[in-house]
């Protein structure tokens, strides 16, 4: 016995009789009295105690909801003007610590800059993490503003590292230190790497560093070379060079995390050809630059895979970081075999730090791109899209994992019409059977037939329903579905209008009469309907669930119902029926009024219908709010029979 789940469509449904309710809203309440400024006092407090490395009164959990609190009231504006005015008084009083002590040595003073440098780093850490929120509002939504972060960089440049005295001193103090490991004594390396990159993080790296150091480093083993050769044999200059080289080169080593950060960050390609060509000509050069590309990679990409807060960009970051890299080892480093292989290793490292947050990802993406109102590409850029997906995809190891978000994505977009093409869907289906095999794409192959087939059926119906004696005013579409092809759905009994039980079996005596031996299970979960109803604005038509459709047709029976009645009403489950009143009654398209107001709702609450309802459009979509998705995926049933 084969087994089917049906889909309900009604694309044309009954008309609503709505009784006019009006609904008055108070204003939210307003802040106590010095709230805003006792509130900032307490921040400063706490600002003042991280720069002056003092224990802070107040609980940080207290100091991130009173940021919230602060921003969710509008004042945002004037609270990020005194963060900054905070933190840009206690960086200009730092700078005395430079001017009072002209007598310190070199390297006390190179010291002394580090100490600041790092203390001024993890002071902005932790005054942001108390600003967060902040920082992820209203400075995200305003372009031109820096972010926490950004803006204590900025900081430190202006009033620290770009007074000229104090700039001048640093440069110099460095080039000392190099100079002194190349006359053959032992420096501090860790020091000169840490304030090699504050320059290169507060991009003075080039204009205040690196020229002086390219015309010290000429200088230097010019005038050597020049009196080498008057002083020594041929033999005996040449094992000097040798040794210059190699110390040169383990010199390179030591500040190479920084300086390859640097070019790679930058996408320095000129640079970066240089670097090639150079370490190709030291011996055990290219193993150790390789070696340092490796870890860049896996840091880099680490990052953005393992960022929780860069989700949403996960997978596009993904993709212009490989088109990146694939740049590098095209341009820079001659299609090197050894930095291409390395590459792949590394993405594949990094993909897989977190199991499969990266697949479920790349699934989304994918079904963004496939998705119906996709107008960023043309079919020729979605087919390159297409392609560079893949690339990502072979790295993933929880390709069971894609294919789970994957099946429910495509079910999605075919059930409801969505795919903005039936030959992208088909040519991305060829490319995981490419590189999955055909077991891999065997169902989803079965989910494009059973939409053919099910299109063959509904022209057989029409014509069936056409000569029934009681034509009806609902306009069914039904999807006929082979149990072991789709994603398994929760079975769920719901109390339906008469009009459409009494459809339902017309097409179930239609169905069976065709395909004896079959069994049919209904699914009112991937049901939808478009509704016509009439607001003090006008008529329009309401594109909606099946689970909406059931709480929107009881308003032509009363004016005002329960949770409870609702729920007793339709049977809908008790979390579905909240999720799907919340949809109706809080969302953008707000078609039902909830008392008492809300984002969520509760057993107690109270719904009538939305007269004053307005929308610039006649067809209103009112998407269903889904549950939260499960990092258990894994674990996704499918049913075969």
């Amino acid at each position: 016995m084969s087994s089917c789940q049906l889909v309900w469509w009604f694309p044309t449904c009954i008309t609503y009789n709505i009784v006019f309710i009006y609904f008055f809203v108070t204003d939210r309440p307003k802040l106590a009295e010095n709230y805003t400024e006792d509130t900032w006092l307490k921040l400063r407090d706490a600002v003042g105690a991280i720069q002056n490395s003092t224990s802070i009164k107040y609980n940080l959990e207290e100091l991130y909801q009173a940021v919230e609190n602060l921003c969710s009231y509008k004042v945002s504006p004037t609270l990020y003007k005194q963060l900054r005015q905070v933190c840009e008084d206690h960086v200009q009083a730092q700078i005395q610590q430079f001017r009072e002590y002209p007598s310190l040595d070199n390297l006390s003073f190179l010291k002394r800059m580090n100490r600041c440098w790092q203390d001024h780093c993890r002071q902005t850490i932790m005054i942001r993490s108390i600003f967060l929120f902040l920082d992820r509002t209203y400075v995200l939504q305003n372009s031109l503003l820096p972010s926490i972060w950004d803006t204590g960089l900025e900081l430190f440049r202006t009033h620290i590292v770009s007074d000229s005295a104090v700039q001048k001193r640093t440069v110099d103090g460095i080039l000392e230190q190099i100079e002194l490991e190349r006359n053959g004594e032992t420096v501090d390396r860790s020091l000169i790497r840490s304030l090699l990159g504050m320059l290169s993080d507060l991009q003075v790296y080039k204009d205040s560093f690196e020229e002086r150091f390219l015309i010290e480093t000429n200088r230097l083993y010019a005038a050597e070379g020049q009196r080498l050769m008057q002083e020594r044999d041929v033999p005996e200059y040449l094992h000097h060079v040798a040794r210059r080289l190699e110390e040169e080169n383990d010199r390179i080593m030591s500040y190479l995390d920084q300086s390859l950060s640097i070019l790679l960050d930058g996408n320095r390609l000129t640079e970066l050809v240089l670097l090639y060509q150079l370490f190709s000509k030291v011996k055990g050069g290219l193993p150790t630059l390789l070696q340092f590309w490796r870890d860049y990679i896996k840091s880099f990409g680490g990052e953005i895979v393992c960022t929780p807060e860069k989700d949403k960009d996960m997978v596009q970051d993904l993709l212009d970081f490989k088109d990146k890299m694939d740049n590098v080892a095209q341009s820079c480093f001659t299609r090197n075999e050894g930095f291409i292989n390395a590459m792949k290793e590394a993405f594949e490292a990094f993909i897989n730090k977190r199991p499969n947050k990266p697949a479920e990802l790349i699934a989304k993406y994918v079904d963004s791109k496939l998705r119906a109102g996709n107008k960023e590409a043309t079919e020729e850029e979605l087919e390159r899209i297409l392609d560079k997906i893949m690339i990502i995809f072979r790295f993933i190891h929880g390709k069971d994992v894609f294919e789970a978000f994957y099946k429910k994505d495509l079910a999605k977009r075919l059930l409801v019409g969505k795919s903005a093409s039936v030959d992208a869907e088909k040519s991305m289906l060829s490319k995981l059977k490419h590189e999955c095999g055909a077991a891999f794409t065997s169902k989803l192959e079965g989910m494009f037939k059973d939409m053919e087939l099910s299109k063959d059926i509904m022209i057989q119906f029409k014509q069936y329903i056409q000569n029934q004696s009681e034509p009806s005013n609902i306009e069914l579409t039904v999807n006929i579905l082979t149990m072991g092809h789709w994603p398994s759905y929760t079975p769920m009994e719901v109390h339906l209008p008469p009009e459409m039980v009494k459809l339902q079996e017309v097409f179930k005596l239609f169905y069976l009469g065709k395909h004896s031996g079959r069994k049919l299970q209904w699914q009112p979960t991937l049901g939808h309907a478009v509704l016509k109803a009439e607001f003090k604005e006008g008529k329009k038509e309401v594109q909606v669930s099946l689970f909406q459709t059931l709480v929107l047709l009881m308003f032509n029976e009363g004016e005002e119902f329960s949770v409870e009645e609702i729920r007793t009403a339709t049977g809908i489950e008790e979390g579905e029926l909240k999720r799907t009143l919340q949809s109706l009654a809080c969302g953008k398209a707000r078609v039902l009024n909830k008392n008492p107001r809300g984002k969520d709702v509760e057993d107690g609450d109270r719904f009538n219908f939305n007269n004053d309802f307005k929308h610039k459009l006649f067809r209103i979509k009112i998407n269903q709010i889904q549950m939260k998705e499960t990092v258990k995926i894994l674990a996704y049933t499918f049913l075969s029979f």
